[in-house]
């Protein structure tokens, strides 16, 4: 079984490297987003007094009740029409239309809770880069040891924000500040100039921060190995 399974993974990769030099057509840029605080909110049941009397949760796992922030369906049918997919969880699995998912198993515990660089990627996933990549998040330390301009730092949701508009408006009346931006960034040549020339959410952490001086032991830290 495992050598069957190791002889299709090959063939895989060669079929993708067919298409590759078949070249069709503009290659769509990936971004890598988290689900909570961009897209949903969650609570655990334990703390009664966040969650909303107004309101059902959409969803509920373990001791969490999850609440999708206003418009995210819509968002999400829109990613993938601009964009391959990829998703940073440690609540849920990823579907069916999008590139990859990387969850906790897949990260190294370097003892500062910060993410390690992984060369040995998929070979789908292998062909991106700095240049065409975008991490979303709503914590800026998770981007601590990228490159810079790959990322930015969208505020997170919570329940009580339902006016929220920055997913966009499924009826397109109203178009939200992300989606702008991504709509832009989509069209854009090269990612870590756009992010660098339109900057967008929360400010990257630099030697300005308030606590660059436990920030810098990271970066320190890895920059010796």
């Amino acid at each position: 079984m495992a050598e069957k399974m190791k002889n299709k993974t090959k063939h895989c990769r060669k079929m993708w490297l067919l298409l590759e030099k078949l070249n069709l057509g503009p290659r769509k840029k990936l971004f890598v987003l988290s689900l909570g605080g961009l897209l949903w909110h969650r609570v655990h049941c334990d703390e009664a007094s966040k969650i909303p009397k107004y309101r059902h949760p959409d969803a509920a796992y373990e001791s969490f009740m999850v609440y999708k922030g206003p418009y995210c369906e819509g968002f999400m049918k829109f990613c993938p029409e601009r964009f391959e997919v990829g998703i940073w969880s440690s609540a849920r699995e990823t579907g069916d239309c999008i590139l990859g998912g990387v969850d906790q198993v897949e990260c190294t515990d370097s003892g500062f809770k910060a993410l390690e660089k992984k060369d040995n990627l998929p070979s789908r996933i292998a062909q991106y880069s700095s240049s065409n990549t975008l991490l979303i998040d709503d914590h800026h330390y998770k981007a601590l040891l990228n490159p810079p301009n790959t990322a930015i730092f969208c505020t997170d949701y919570k329940v009580d924000q339902v006016n929220d508009m920055a997913l966009g408006d499924e009826s397109d009346l109203i178009t939200g500040e992300l989606r702008l931006y991504l709509d832009g960034l989509a069209d854009a040549d090269d990612v870590t100039s756009y992010v660098k020339e339109h900057p967008f959410g929360q400010p990257a952490i630099t030697t300005k921060h308030s606590d660059w001086g436990f920030y810098s032991k990271i970066i320190n830290h890895f920059q010796k190995d």
